[in-house]
């Protein structure tokens, strides 16, 4: 009789192109998730996948059971998700990545405090700037800034109004003077950030119905959003940030906003996952409650009307 497990192999294995991707979001050993993929594959009598040494490809057969195979898995996960329902006590297991400043700064606290009124719910972080491979990679969510990058996935709004923010430490402010608008970001050292080969160093911003577009330069680049931050606290340059990364910066008057009457791109914040199968109740409790914090956040530092 198949397992629980062995369905799932298949369908992460269908769904990856890889059998060691569907190993390893599943926490088994690639040899476990072969034997399980051949005992499902004997007990069918016909094989699911044709394989060589660089490709997994589904035969006839194995693309008529994965519609079954998928029915039965969503059957299943709405079950329990029913029987979760009625119950004020969250449990599983949630692995969660997000950025590293984001994470670090802003979220951590406010996944203690998660954790403290759902106790059951045990947590498993990747802090990361590159984007997580949901499919291929042990996570569950992402939390990420931007539009969404593969229409595969779902994308649940956390902060759907949010943008980036221009910021400079009042000891840089001091020595150098404030931007006033962003035309005069040519003569300020700006910190730009890297995400893979990609510097992001042309800002843009909107005023009136009118956009500007500045391309900058400075002399630090980072791929990490928290050093981008931290060098501009210390007063090494201007820095473009989603504003939940400066908002306890910016409260604490470690950072000032600069160019004020200027609006920032749009940088929605939101949590993706791989299907809808996979908000849970622990997602969606989540998922409500960083909105509420977000908003909180957002709304202490917004500019008076």
């Amino acid at each position: 009789m198949q397992t629980l497990r062995d369905l799932e192999v298949f369908q992460l294995a269908a769904d990856t192109g890889s059998l060691s991707a569907a190993a390893r979001r599943l926490d088994m050993t690639p040899a476990a998730a072969s034997m399980s993929l051949k005992r499902l594959e004997a007990e069918l009598g016909v094989p699911l996948f044709l394989r060589s040494t660089r490709s997994l490809r589904l035969t006839d057969e194995g693309r008529v059971y994965l519609d079954h195979c998928r029915q039965a898995l969503q059957l299943l996960a709405d079950g329990r998700e029913a029987a979760l329902t009625g119950s004020a006590a969250l449990r599983g297991m949630l692995q969660l990545s997000m950025p590293s400043d984001l994470g670090r700064n802003v979220v951590l606290p406010w996944l203690d405090r998660f954790q403290e009124d759902h106790p059951n719910m045990q947590l498993r972080l990747l802090l990361t700037d590159r984007l997580a491979d949901i499919y291929r990679q042990p996570v569950d969510l992402a939390l990420r800034y931007g539009s969404l990058p593969d229409s595969s996935l779902v994308a649940l709004p956390v902060a759907p109004g949010h943008c980036r923010i221009l910021c400079a430490s009042p000891a840089y402010i001091a020595r150098h003077g404030a931007p006033e608008t962003p035309g005069d970001l040519a003569r300020h050292n700006c910190l730009t950030y890297l995400l893979g080969d990609y510097v992001h160093d042309r800002w843009r911003f909107f005023r009136n119905g009118g956009e500007s577009s500045v391309q900058v330069s400075g002399n630090r680049t980072s791929d990490d959003g928290d050093a981008v931050r931290r060098w501009a606290i210390a007063g090494q340059g201007v820095a473009y940030k989603s504003s939940l990364d400066v908002a306890h910066d910016l409260i604490a008057g470690r950072l000032v906003h600069l160019c004020p009457d200027w609006a920032g791109e749009p940088a929605p914040l939101s949590l993706l996952c791989a299907g809808r199968r996979r908000i849970s109740p622990v997602v969606q409790a989540l998922r409500g409650y960083l909105a509420e914090r977000c908003a909180q956040l957002l709304s202490s530092i917004a500019k008076p009307e």
